[in-house]
This record gives C-alpha cells, sequence and structure tokens, in this order.
C-alpha cells in the first residue's frame, strides 16, 4: 500500500500539470480568437488588431468607401491624400496638344521621304537594248510605253482645254446673220445755181443674231448686243486704180473707249462698178491665233488659245526628247521644227518666238 501511495503521487501531479496545460492554452486561443486577456469580465473583448479606434463612419486607417460607379481617386505617391483632379477644360487641351503633335510628326515624315518613293521617270522604264535582243516579248512593253507617252499628251491637251474652258462663261450656240447692201446716188444738176451733186455709191455691212424660239423666252430680259461687239476689227478693201493706195482701205479696231453700233457704214464717189474685200475678225476670249501651216502640221492645231499652242509645243519636245542633255534650258530642233524655229534657243524664248 506504500508503494501504491508511493507511485499515485506522480501520477496526480502529472494530472494537475496536464490540466494547468489545458487551461493554458484554452486561455490562450481565446486571446487569440475572441481577444480576451486573463483576468478581463466575461463577455469583454479587446478590439481586433488593424480595427479603427474612433467613432463610428469611415475608418482613419486604410481606404475609404467608394460607391459604384465612381471614379477610383488617384493617390499622390509623395503624400498620402488624393491627388486634385484636373478639369475637363485642361484635359481637352492636353488632348489637343498631343494630336496636333502627332500630326506634325506624321508630316515630318512624309516630307523626309527619299525621292525615290516618288513616281518612276519614263527614263527608268526603258528596257536596255541588250535586254531587248535576250527577250523578244519586250517589244510589247516599248510599244505599251510610246501609247503611254500619247496618251499623257492627249490628256494634257484636254485638261488644258478644260481649264480655259473653266475660265469662260458658258457656250451657247447662235448664229449672226451678216446683211451687205449698196445703194448708187445718181448725179443731179440744179438748174437755178448751175451746180449739181456728183454720183455716189454707198456700202452698207449691218448684222444681228436669228432669234432661237427655245432660247427667245429666256432672252427676252437681256439687252441685245450690238453687231460691232461680236468682233475685233473690220477692214474694207476698196479697188486700189480707183481710189490710191492711201485711200482704198477703210479700217475700223477695238479700242478701251469704243462704242458699239449695229453696223457700218462707207461713202465713196464714183458711177463705176468697184470691187470690195470685207475682213471680219471675231474676238475670241480668251484670244485665240492661226498658227504658220508648217507649224500646224507639226503640232495638229490649226487655231487655238496661247497656252494651248505652247502646251502643245512642249509636249512636241518632251516626247521627241529635244532638251540638251547637259544644258536642258536649250532645245535642239529635229529636221521638222527646224522650219519654224531656229537651232539652240533657249526653252525661255518659245513663247516669244510664237
Amino acid at each position: 500500500s506504500a508503494a501504491a501511495a508511493s507511485s499515485g503521487v506522480p501520477m496526480a501531479a502529472e494530472e494537475v500539470s496536464g490540466g494547468a496545460r489545458k487551461a493554458t492554452k484554452s486561455k490562450l486561443f481565446e486571446f487569440l480568437v475572441h481577444g480576451v486577456r486573463p483576468g478581463m469580465p466575461s463577455g469583454a473583448r479587446m478590439p481586433h488588431q488593424g480595427a479603427p479606434m474612433g467613432p463610428p463612419g469611415p475608418p482613419y486607417v486604410g481606404s475609404p468607401s467608394v460607391r459604384p460607379g465612381m471614379p477610383q481617386a488617384v493617390m499622390e505617391p509623395a503624400r498620402k491624400r488624393a491627388a486634385p483632379q484636373q478639369a475637363p477644360q485642361q484635359a481637352a487641351q492636353q488632348q489637343a496638344a498631343q494630336q496636333q503633335a502627332a500630326q506634325q510628326q506624321a508630316t515630318q515624315a512624309t516630307q523626309s521621304r527619299p525621292r525615290s518613293a516618288k513616281r518612276r521617270k519614263m527614263a527608268d522604264k526603258i528596257l536596255p537594248q541588250r535586254i531587248r535582243e535576250l527577250v523578244p516579248e519586250s517589244q510589247a512593253y516599248m510599244d505599251l510605253l510610246a501609247f503611254e507617252r500619247k496618251l499623257d499628251q492627249t490628256i494634257m491637251r484636254k485638261r488644258l482645254d478644260i481649264q480655259e474652258a473653266l475660265k469662260r462663261p458658258i457656250k451657247q450656240k447662235r448664229k449672226l446673220r451678216i446683211f451687205i447692201s449698196n445703194t448708187f446716188n445718181p448725179a443731179k444738176s440744179d438748174a437755178e445755181d448751175g451746180e449739181g451733186t456728183v454720183a455716189s455709191w454707198e456700202l452698207r455691212v449691218e448684222g444681228r443674231l436669228l432669234e432661237d424660239s427655245a432660247l427667245s423666252k429666256y432672252d427676252a430680259t437681256k439687252q441685245k448686243r450690238k453687231f460691232s461687239s461680236f468682233f475685233k476689227s473690220l477692214v474694207i478693201e476698196l479697188d486700189k486704180d480707183l481710189y490710191g493706195p492711201d485711200n482704198h482701205l477703210v479700217e475700223w479696231h477695238r479700242t478701251a473707249t469704243t462704242q458699239e453700233t449695229d453696223g457700218f457704214q462707207v461713202k465713196r464717189p464714183g458711177d463705176v462698178n468697184v470691187r470690195c474685200t470685207v475682213l471680219l475678225m471675231l474676238d475670241y476670249q480668251p484670244p485665240q491665233f492661226k498658227l504658220d501651216p508648217r507649224l500646224a502640221r507639226l503640232l495638229g492645231i490649226h487655231t487655238q488659245t496661247r497656252p494651248v499652242i505652247i502646251q502643245a509645243l512642249w509636249q512636241y519636245i518632251k516626247t521627241h526628247k529635244l532638251q540638251d542633255a547637259h544644258e536642258r534650258e536649250y532645245v535642239i530642233c529635229d529636221k521638222y521644227l527646224q522650219q519654224v524655229i531656229t537651232m539652240g534657243q533657249k526653252a525661255a524664248a518659245l513663247p516669244g518666238m510664237l
């Protein structure tokens, strides 16, 4: 029994120590989970670590509450507070400045492109003679290049015609009828005074626009043009043997102060038949010029305005490669152009020579 008693003492001590450990573990668990310190009344708890210590409402530490749909506040990196938001006008100005800078960069990039990016010249398209000998089918390509040159020449001429037509008013095709008449006044003798009148004749040149039934109702309110307004000059040539070298021409030329008239009248003494030649020069707007027959055959133009004639001459020079290889301002005339223009002329002097 003594042995049993001695052996039971350590067992009781172990049970007491085990119960103390369990109580310590339970208190530690309550402190960690519920925040209850030993000695605190039951039901009282310590605030959780990280919980707000102030009055109810938004916490002092941490991000404030944000409603759904509201933009997130931007925090300044140096300070722990929200950065001030920019006004809408300032944001729009910054965006416009960025777009303008991007456009400038794109423009500079376009201007700095190399010239090789442009369209190749006609000389770069022509195949060398050696390649044409090796490839017989290349002749078709050369024929296409020749056709392209002719097509470019025709397009340039038509484009210039369109530009000239846009400068002029809308054309209306009308008929101008010219009346040429003459009257003879025989000589009369006055028995009382013994003096009479000398025989004479009178030539009249008149004209008017024929009325068009489709346009008459629209032109009824417009003022009709005088006969002389259609012409730049008029020359009546009489018989030189009858009226001499100084009195056989009757001329009328338009000036800035010319008064328009419905006709022209010429009166001369005489009682014999006289042969008259009437020359009328139309007043073209813009002015048109009649080419020399040789130049007309060369350019395929008979009468045209000055810009069209110069453009056609330039196309002929470029098509036949008549410019000097080293000095481009000089033109080397071929055997056809030599009949009209002297050799070795500067390109700038060609319009003046025409």
